[in-house]
């Protein structure tokens, strides 16, 4: 059903387009796989539980395996490009729908700009320990801008080739390092103590905890793909699946080898003595393989950032388009490229967003690392943690309200209330260490995360309005389009 009546074509991405390799590679790139094992995990394993991370990460796989059996399951009845306001909008109603679309919209543009810091911190860096140029790390962002926009506003093919090749080097490179490790027993022999329950509750192991949920966002950006998919019903299901195993598998495997090369008794100790922990996988490197390895883990954790930085602003821009064919937002922005039907506007508005933060940023002399990535990916990630709550609470009110689609008691009622009640704990958690997970003040952290309940405010004002302006169009909020 099309929510929107608009031109013909304008308001329809580009059908049958991708299949399940081609989502896995979005969703994985919105990982940012090398960039989590270089940049997150070391401050996650120093300020965790240590050397019992693999342990949790697999505890966090668990968790959102449960969540994406209901999550695909709702995915079978609505193909829609809003992703959790499309599904929040079905099961909860639209007034839900809509403060959960505009948390969204938030969640991903500010994680997008928090990605351009941390980018903007690797380039600069890279060009001082190669070259000894001094670069501003802004201008190393605003370039990376660029190029995102420019191939954001064309069609998703593009994105999703160059995506491939990136994704594949990236796996590749840690992959043989992992190998290099094992095979020359590591610092004091192979072992598995990394998963003993000394090593597991040893630390802060909450903190760690959050870290390791914090490594899978992105892998729920597989939905927002649906309208675009070949046969999403089986499409989306699987690419969700094995996005979320190979990642967590990936994560486990290569954090577990870190450990083993470093030695799991003095891990925590060598990266509180490091100036920089982020520099932790690039010794490594050195001594298990070699420069020209190091080197190639340099160029590819930008690669890895600007992947992610690809992936994430696609998904934006979806959630801007879906929002503006459904008339919560301008219809103009729910209108597509005439010729390469991709979301054009909400291209244009995330990358114009993106650039108006990031000058700010610059302009108050912020640092790219601690304050613009450290203050909006944990923002971020508390918002995205939120609208899974949600969004397990929406697959058991659908499935309530829509019998004859219940098929499995245990996919679509049981495990996402099990999945929901883990996550909503997570939520409550970083809530609580807010602060440390930012390593901003008390204030800075209030006024940070104060940001989730005003998006979600506005996100149902909009709605209402729409519901007294428009009913109709209030009722079919998040309905699959023609």
């Amino acid at each position: 059903m099309n929510v929107s009546p608009s031109t013909p074509g304008t308001a329809q991405l580009r059908h049958g387009t991708l299949g399940v390799a081609m989502i896995v590679f979005f969703v994985i790139s919105a990982a940012s796989p090398l960039s989590v094992l270089a940049g997150g995990f070391p401050i996650g394993i120093m300020l965790g539980n240590g050397a019992g991370t693999p342990a949790l990460l697999l505890a966090a796989l668990g968790v959102l395996l449960c969540f994406a059996v209901g999550y695909t399951r709702l995915a079978r009845h609505v193909a829609h490009a809003g992703g959790f306001y499309a599904f929040i909008s079905r099961g909860l109603g639209g007034v839900w729908g809509g403060a959960a679309g505009m948390l969204a919209m938030v969640a991903y543009n500010i994680l997008q700009v928090g990605i351009y810091g941390m980018f903007g911190a690797v380039v600069a860096g890279n060009f001082d320990a190669l070259l000894g140029l001094q670069v501003p790390w802004w201008a190393c962002s605003l370039a990376a801008l660029v190029v995102v926009a420019c191939l954001g506003y064309r069609n998703i093919d593009l994105s999703a080739r160059l995506l491939s090749v990136m994704v594949v080097a990236e796996y590749l490179v840690i992959l043989l390092l992992d190998a290099a490790i094992l095979v020359s027993g590591g610092a004091h022999g192979v072992d598995f103590s990394a998963f003993t329950p000394t090593q597991v509750s040893s630390g802060n192991p909450a903190i760690g905890l959050l870290f390791c949920f914090a490594a899978f966002i992105g892998f729920e950006a597989s939905t927002l793909y649906a309208e675009e998919a070949k046969n999403p019903q089986r499409t989306i299901p699987l690419a969700t699946f094995i996005a979320v195993l190979l990642v967590g598998g990936f994560y486990t495997f290569s954090v577990w080898a870190m450990i083993v090369g470093s030695g799991a008794d003095g891990i925590v100790e060598r990266l509180q003595a490091m100036p920089d922990p982020i520099t932790f996988l690039y010794g490594l490197s050195d001594q298990y393989v070699g420069t020209w390895l190091t080197q190639s883990i340099r160029l590819l954790f930008v690669v890895s950032l600007l992947a992610g930085l690809l992936a994430f602003h696609n998904a934006a821009a979806r959630y801007f388009f879906a929002t503006g064919r459904d008339g919560l937002l301008s219809p103009r922005l729910g209108r597509t490229h005439p010729r390469h039907q991709s979301p054009h506007l909400g291209s244009l508005l995330q990358s114009t967003i993106a650039a108006v933060l990031l000058l700010g940023f610059a302009l108050a002399g912020a640092d790219p690392v601690l304050q613009v990535f450290a203050w909006l990916s944990n923002l971020a990630t508390l918002s995205l943690i939120l609208l899974m709550v949600l969004t397990c609470l929406a697959v058991i009110s659908y499935f309530r309200s829509h019998p004859e689609h219940l098929d499995s008691r245990l996919c679509c009622l049981v495990l996402p209330a099990l999945s929901g009640l883990a996550l909503f704990v997570i939520f409550l958690m970083a809530l609580v260490h807010f602060d440390v997970l930012t390593g901003a003040s008390t204030l800075i952290s209030v006024a940070l995360w104060s940001v989730v309940p005003l998006a979600a405010l506005i996100g149902a004002l909009l709605a209402l309005r729409l519901r007294s302006t428009a009913p109709q169009r209030f009722d079919l909020l998040g309905s699959s389009p023609a």
